[in-house]
């Protein structure tokens, strides 16, 4: 990823507003979402389009990794984000004013119990998000480059 590429913001519009925020601020605004959740900016790589794509996540930690849930709110199908990781692991991350290169991952079968414990213990609905699908909703582990 270079700097010079233009980045899409998601489409959805309370979420590019608080993209918008984030970036202005260098996580000033946006970073604590609600009180106690705290939310990270993911850029990847369109799958289709090869252009740049950047979405807020809630985030979690598992020692130094960074971990999300590809939730979309218990939709059937995963987010395009996701889809984009799998396609290409490779992104870029914004937690406060820190931006850094990772390398992305779905936590394995041994690693998603916990890793889940650690979601649902920032963002409960989670558990809910997955009543509502029959997909499994992934865990994604970010790890630094």
């Amino acid at each position: 990823m270079t700097t010079s590429e233009q980045v899409r913001d998601s489409p959805e519009g309370w979420v590019a507003e608080h993209i918008r925020r984030y970036v202005q601020t260098g996580g000033a605004e946006g970073h604590e979402w609600r009180p106690g959740v705290f939310t990270l900016l993911l850029t990847t790589r369109g799958r289709r389009s090869g252009k740049l794509r950047r979405t807020a996540l809630i985030y979690g930690r598992d020692g130094d990794a960074y971990l999300v849930v590809a939730s979309q709110g218990g939709a059937p199908r995963h987010p395009a984000w996701y889809l984009n990781l799998l396609a290409d692991p490779e992104a870029q991350v914004q937690v406060g004013p820190d931006t850094f290169p990772v390398r992305a991952r779905t936590a394995t079968a041994e690693e998603k119990p916990r890793m889940w414990r650690t979601m649902t213990a920032a963002w409960p609905a989670y558990d809910e998000y997955q009543t509502k699908t029959d997909r499994e909703i992934p865990v994604v582990v970010l790890e630094r480059i």
